[in-house]
């Protein structure tokens, strides 16, 4: 069965990550999966990245820290979660803030 996802990805999704964690990994593949496009902020040696995440993310420090449209999602368990109950495509579908729409 084809994935018919990713034709109706319009979110702004963000995904805070290192280089070296499994989970990051496995979060940017489902999103990648999903026909999702991201913004990536890599908080193994930005500081000022890593700052913000933690501020958004309510003072969790693991990572990845993903947010969609500006909500807080949570981590690999938490967006996999959301795609097996069937509900993280219809995140991935809505429409972006429009400060965040993409050209």
């Amino acid at each position: 069965m084809q994935d018919t996802s990713q034709s109706k990805v319009h979110a702004y999704v963000e995904i805070y990550s290192t280089p070296i964690c499994p989970y990051c990994v496995r979060a940017k593949s489902l999103l990648k999966h999903k026909g999702a496009v991201f913004t990536e902020y890599n908080v193994g040696f930005d500081w000022a990245a890593r700052e913000r995440m933690v501020e958004r993310a309510y003072g969790l420090r693991s990572v990845p820290q993903i947010f969609i449209n500006d909500r807080h999602i949570g981590g690999f368990d938490e967006i996999n979660e959301l795609n097996q109950r069937g509900e993280l495509d219809a995140l991935l579908a809505e429409p972006p803030p429009p400060a965040k729409a993409t050209p």
